[in-house]
């Protein structure tokens, strides 16, 4: 299929991006690496009357890290952050995540905040940004706000973004907390079947499952060992309100949330 006719904007500015989103809301999409956005055009899943290109505004494209958070901007591809020099030391959870983005070619053109603002409940940096309780910077033409994750995903592939608004980046925390990261898909590369990332958290530990509910779900536990952490894996796994589909069975997902989790727990806690 070829995507619905739409007019096309190379923005010169992040105050044309604004200006013509506070003029077209909901028939404006910002485009960046455009690898989900463009499938969903030639599908006809997304019909936007106006494209805007992001990609030239070097004001999108810095990482900085500020006051103990590391902010990425809306222009930042995958693989750039992936090269990141500081990223191991600065965020490990995603330095451990973001090699299962994708593939190399779609990490090479794909942005960090398109992921974000795609909103796949089985992506990766949806999970890691929910896991370290990260946020999304929001702009219109007249303010800016700042939502936390566990606020911005609201369901699947629904965010709380306004259509007047532009993800401009997301930030998160930077430290050395310990963290687990790991993830089965049918392919590398593949969207997650379950993905589950772990971070340490004063006495327990922040458990965090992508690829079963709508959004990315996190939990906090307590240090628990034996059928205590079964326990409370079990009725988290219950919880997620998992669903057969083509990839896999509800009840395959619950023993992998079951498993995996337990192993991630396990090694942050050790």
């Amino acid at each position: 299929m070829k995507p619905a006719p739409f007019d096309f904007v190379r923005a010169e500015s992040v105050d044309e991006v604004l200006s013509i989103l506070a003029q077209e809301g909901g028939d404006a999409r910002v485009i960046a690496g455009g690898q989900s956005l463009m499938a969903m055009l030639n599908m006809r899943l997304a019909k936007p009357k106006v494209l805007i290109d992001i990609m030239r505004l070097k004001d999108l494209a810095s990482i900085e890290t500020k006051a103990g958070r590391v902010t990425v901007g809306a222009g930042v591809r995958q693989a750039a952050f992936l090269a990141w020099p500081q990223l191991s030391s600065s965020i490990p959870l995603i330095a451990k995540a973001l090699p299962w983005t994708g593939h190399v070619q779609t990490r090479s053109r794909g942005t960090v905040c398109g992921s974000i603002a795609h909103a796949d409940p089985s992506a990766e940096l949806p999970l890691t940004l929910m896991a370290l309780d990260g946020e999304v910077h929001l702009r219109n033409a007249r303010k800016r706000r700042r939502l936390a994750a566990k606020d911005f995903f609201v369901g699947m592939m629904a965010t709380g973004r306004a259509n007047d608004e532009l993800i401009e980046a997301v930030s998160f925390p930077a430290g050395n907390a310990r963290c687990a990261f790991r993830e089965v898909a049918r392919r590398h590369g593949d969207f997650a079947i379950v993905a589950c990332a772990a971070v340490a958290k004063g006495d327990g530990v922040r458990l965090a499952i992508g690829g079963v509910a709508d959004v990315p779900m996190v939990r906090d536990l307590p240090r628990l060992d034996g059928s205590a952490l079964d326990d409370a894996l079990n009725a988290f796994a219950y919880e997620l309100d998992a669903r057969d589909d083509v990839h896999a069975t509800a009840r395959y997902r619950r023993d992998l949330v079951r498993m995996i989790g337990r192993d991630l727990v396990q090694e942050v806690l050790s």
